[in-house]
């Protein structure tokens, strides 16, 4: 469809959240060029964070969620960065970092919760390489943590 991301967003049922701010020193994205280097977002919302660890006090549907709000975090931040989201030529590449057991084997499933977000909001300039890692904690006790490489359009 012609829509636009936002229009995608509204559909949706979306709105984006104001861009969190940085937790240490570092900036919350960095343009050079034509990319945009996103910092890691974490699974936070207006309501609070949603902290877990896989495979020990939090199910794969909930992890899923969790990945899904780092991507409406990541969103946020691309929107502050420029503006309109049209300027999205294409999703590059995203890190997804899961606080897990050892026991839990399905990290790449917890990352489609955003990779799938990237893909509703963007359509194929939302298709994207991708890491997704296991770790054994993350900042602020948070479930999953997700950051962006973004092309812009000229």
């Amino acid at each position: 469809s012609m829509s636009t991301p936002e229009e995608r967003l509204d559909a949706l049922g979306i709105a984006l959240p104001e861009p969190m701010k940085p937790v240490a020193t570092y900036v919350p994205y960095v343009m050079t060029g034509n990319l945009l280097f996103i910092s890691g977002q974490v699974s936070a919302s207006a309501e609070g964070r949603m902290i877990g660890r896989l495979g020990e006090n939090m199910e794969l549907s909930a992890g899923q969620q969790a990945a899904r709000q780092c991507g409406i975090n990541l969103i946020s931040q691309c929107k502050a960065a420029l503006g309109d989201l049209s300027r999205v030529k294409q999703v590059v590449k995203l890190g997804g970092f899961v606080n897990a057991h050892p026991d839990f084997k399905d990290i790449p499933q917890v990352i489609n919760g955003c990779s799938d977000l990237m893909v509703e909001v963007f359509g194929d300039a939302g298709r994207h390489a991708r890491s997704a890692v296991a770790c054994p904690v993350l900042p602020l006790g948070v479930a999953v943590e997700v950051d962006a490489i973004i092309e812009l359009a000229g």
